[in-house]
């Protein structure tokens, strides 16, 4: 087996994409991180044929899930809303945006399979449904997210 900072050093920056798209940019870290941490504990049980990147995205799943229920129990802020942090990564902040304002099954499917590079199967695992219904949410995602930010140069 892989030593875990290996695991991380090589899913970390997938994990915390995938957290970001599912989430938003102000509970990705947590998530990221609470990610890790459950990942540490359940490492040396995981099978040698496991597929790393699946596991550590259902367990990004579950804890992203954990933090939108514990959202849901919060109180709403008031007042101003402080400045949102630098992105660090290539992706341009509309893109984030257009990625939030998605449907939750279109943003799950459309993070898990192109920011996770998981098949529809996988996806359909982790969420709970078809690998054909994964399929659909993460193609009208994309294409509610080429409605709001076209690929320059592509062509329809």
């Amino acid at each position: 087996m892989k030593p875990f900072e290996q695991i991380v050093a090589e899913h970390g920056p997938m994990v915390l994409r995938v957290c970001r798209a599912v989430l938003g940019q102000a509970d990705a870290e947590d998530a990221w991180s609470e990610t890790f941490l459950a990942a540490l504990k359940a490492y040396p049980e995981l099978p040698a044929d496991a597929n790393v990147q699946a596991w550590l995205v259902t367990i990004a799943h579950r804890k992203a899930v954990d933090v939108t229920r514990a959202q849901a129990r919060r109180p709403l802020p008031v007042g101003e809303i402080p400045d949102r942090p630098g992105r660090t990564d290539a992706w341009n902040g509309d893109l984030w945006d257009a990625l939030a304002k998605l449907p939750d099954k279109q943003r799950i499917a459309v993070a898990y399979h192109y920011l996770a590079g998981l098949p529809y199967r996988e996806i359909a695992e982790i969420t709970g449904g078809t690998a054909e219904a994964a399929r659909r949410a993460a193609a009208d995602g994309v294409k509610a997210l080429r409605a709001v930010y076209p690929l320059e140069g592509a062509h329809s």
